[in-house]
């Protein structure tokens, strides 16, 4: 079998026109722990839910793992992520290196699709929870989440004992 391919890097662009300011707002930006997800986490744990975080196990480290429901919510943020939306307003491109960034935020939209294809096929049930989604109506959030996972409590998959 022969190894798996090295994922496509883009060449790097010349950052040394961006200004300090916008270098400081991009370094700022986290992977983990950002405001919608932990949104997210305080809900679901106030709903009753437990919850594992970050599997480094799984196909692209999900943000919330329920294993006893064979479960994972992944939060994503709608820039980097390329919300489907229509209506979202952080999911627009930006105008300066209008051609680096698409192809960059069309590689995470690929790897987003592959990983969740990879839980699926191996088992997990995968929800998607968008950053403007947690902006907006949380009740309804929480009602599509509690649809999702069913009743709080301990709950076991169907082939445990």
């Amino acid at each position: 079998m022969p190894p798996p391919a090295a994922p496509r890097q883009l060449p790097r662009p010349d950052f040394s026109d961006v200004p300090e300011a916008r270098r400081r707002n991009m370094a700022a930006v986290r992977g983990r722990d950002t405001k919608p997800e932990m949104a997210v986490r305080q809900m679901l744990h106030a709903m009753g839910y437990r919850f594992r975080l970050q599997r480094q196990d799984l196909p692209g480290r999900p943000d919330i793992v329920l294993p006893g429901r064979h479960a994972v919510v992944d939060v994503r943020g709608c820039f980097f992520h390329r919300c489907p939306n229509p209506g979202c307003k952080n999911s627009v491109l930006p105008k300066t290196r209008a051609d680096w960034w698409a192809a960059k935020l069309a590689r995470n939209v690929e790897r987003d699709l592959a990983n969740q294809a990879a839980l699926e096929s191996a088992g997990w049930r995968v929800f998607v929870v968008w950053e403007c989604q947690v902006r907006s109506d949380r009740g309804a959030l929480a009602q599509k989440l509690a649809d999702f996972l069913g009743p709080p409590g301990i709950a076991r998959r169907e082939s445990e004992p």
